[in-house]
């Protein structure tokens, strides 16, 4: 919390968000469960991640940080991608989601 609203400068409650969304979105991603809320709270997290940080030190990673320059956002699109992915297909039948939804069709 005190790097985000201290050296990153965030208000309060954004860098609040931001820990809540890392630690329990990717929980709720190993687990499967809530999945396509998760995925949406990730996407939204790692696009204004980009826009805030690495947009400006350009598209690919920089392994070496070479002159200092800091990491592009090449990773963050993959970590979009697989969001997306997971928004529009949901948890799959492994999930906790696709064991509730399997225990909904049963009763019926």
């Amino acid at each position: 919390m005190g790097f985000f609203t201290g050296t990153l400068h965030m208000a309060y409650i954004t860098a609040l968000m931001v820990i809540l969304i890392e630690f329990f979105g990717s929980i709720l991603l190993f687990f499967g469960f809530l999945t396509r809320i998760a995925a949406v709270g990730i996407i939204g997290l790692f696009v204004g991640i980009i826009f805030t940080v690495h947009l400006h030190n350009g598209f690919f990673m920089n392994w070496g940080l070479v002159n200092g320059k800091g990491e592009g956002y090449e990773y963050h699109l993959l970590v979009l991608g697989i969001s997306l992915a997971l928004l529009v297909a949901g948890g799959g039948a492994a999930s906790v989601d696709g064991a509730l939804a399997g225990s909904k069709k049963r009763k019926r």
